[in-house]
């Protein structure tokens, strides 16, 4: 009896994935996060500046809001598409702050804005169908196309024109299987604001296909720097019945933990994502839900206190882009917005760095500045730009000062003056 094998193990059993798994790249960000977060448990003092999280904790109102929701029993199933108390503050929130109007059955909560915008893609594109999306892009948008067997389309930008799309290049890439374009105004991960006349440009060529759609990723538009001004693309004249707009609560309200987004557009495509959310996890967290109300409660585009964290973060932007500038060899296309900067490192490929190797690459570059400067970026490959290298600053100005001089100094040996 011992040695009777089951005919499962007998015969062997199929591993294999669907081919959609196999098609999928790992998130580059999440795993240079963990691997930096393991050399820390491991006593490493390694700087992360790989995540996009904001340092800052969830304001106190936001957090009582939460804290209450608990106290009171709010802790039961909400309906799929959220509560309407929150869809209707979102409503309102639109309306006054972007420009565009839609009724609470428009809109749809997930368990944040990356579930929306996945939810977005797998709504509106049939296999093969075209997904247009301006490189660099976050790292999520291609793997997301590929989930729903789209295929993204890469149209490249140049640090020259700080990262904008050109609207020729997209009119000359439009075919009859273009279903989405896909923008994200502030941008992940250049920080670049797409001024609202490009946008109208951008809407004058989509209003002359009418199968393409636009997925707008609006998620950063509070995290914005004057005289930058945030357009939502719905907005625009011809663009209401065309856009799928998508926000959140993680990075302007500091609720990454939350787990709270939400996706606004014409009923007939939100009312697809909530369908596939029905089968996927229904509706977002009851207790996130009474937060993000307290959230949309602080005022106009997130009232004072907003306001001060954008001011600490534009200090660090300017802090950092002086302090880059200053060192040989890169490009910078100074953010307009969001918490990134993403600079151009190529001057340093090809160098030989002594006890690590040659550098040939964005990734051979981080993984210099990880064993060398301890630390943590993520290389411009992973959002489809090689010759970049993004830099988040979500830290404080005090660590921001120090991972800038460790970077110095670990570049130090492969300037040109040391090589001489």
């Amino acid at each position: 009896m011992e040695k009777k094998q089951s005919s499962a193990v007998a015969m062997g059993v199929d591993d294999s994935l669907s081919p959609r798994v196999d098609a999928v790249k790992p998130s580059r960000t999440v795993a240079i996060s963990d691997q930096a977060n393991a050399l820390v448990q491991a006593g490493v003092p390694v700087i992360r500046l790989a995540a996009g999280e904001p340092d800052f904790d969830t304001p106190a109102p936001i957090a009582e809001a939460g804290i209450n929701a608990i106290r009171e029993g709010h802790t039961r199933y909400t309906p799929n598409a959220g509560t309407l108390q929150l869809r209707q503050a979102i409503s309102h929130k639109l309306k006054e702050e972007n420009g565009i109007t839609y009724a609470p059955d428009h809109i749809v909560l997930s368990n944040g804005a990356k579930q929306s915008l996945a939810q977005a893609v797998l709504a509106v594109c049939s296999p093969g169908d075209e997904v247009i999306i301006p490189a660099p892009y976050w790292v999520s948008y291609p793997e997301m196309a590929r989930l729903a067997d789209a295929v993204p389309v890469i149209l490249p930008t140049s640090i020259d024109n700080n990262f904008l799309l050109d609207p020729k290049l997209l009119q000359s890439k439009i075919t009859q299987r273009s279903r989405l374009l896909i923008l994200c105004s502030p941008s992940n991960p250049t920080g670049s604001v797409y001024p609202k006349k490009l946008l109208q440009d951008i809407a004058h060529i989509v209003a002359n296909h009418p199968r393409l759609l636009i997925l707008s990723d609006e998620i950063y538009e509070h995290i914005i720097y004057a005289p930058a001004t945030h357009t939502s693309f719905a907005s625009l004249p011809g663009m209401w019945d065309r856009t799928l707009t998508v926000n959140g609560f993680s990075k302007a309200f500091a609720m990454t933990g939350w787990r709270l987004g939400y996706i606004a557009g014409p009923k007939h495509f939100v009312a697809a994502c909530g369908k596939i959310q029905s089968q996927f996890t229904t509706g977002p967290n009851s207790i996130a839900q009474k937060a993000g109300v307290a959230a949309l409660g602080l005022g106009y585009a997130g009232g004072e206190i907003v306001a001060n964290m954008v001011k600490a973060f534009r200090e660090r932007r300017d802090f950092l882009v002086k302090s880059f500038r200053e060192m040989e060899g890169l490009k910078i296309s100074e953010p307009q917005g969001a918490f990134y900067l993403f600079i151009d490192f190529s001057y340093y490929y090809g160098k030989e760095a002594e006890g690590f190797g040659r550098i040939d690459d964005s990734e051979s570059l981080c993984r210099y500045l990880l064993d060398k400067g301890q630390v943590a970026l993520v290389p411009g490959s992973a959002f489809g730009d090689d010759t970049c290298v993004r830099i988040s600053y979500a830290e404080s100005l005090t660590i921001l000062q120090e991972a800038v001089e460790r970077i110095k100094k670990a570049l130090a040996p492969l300037s040109s003056a040391a090589l001489r």
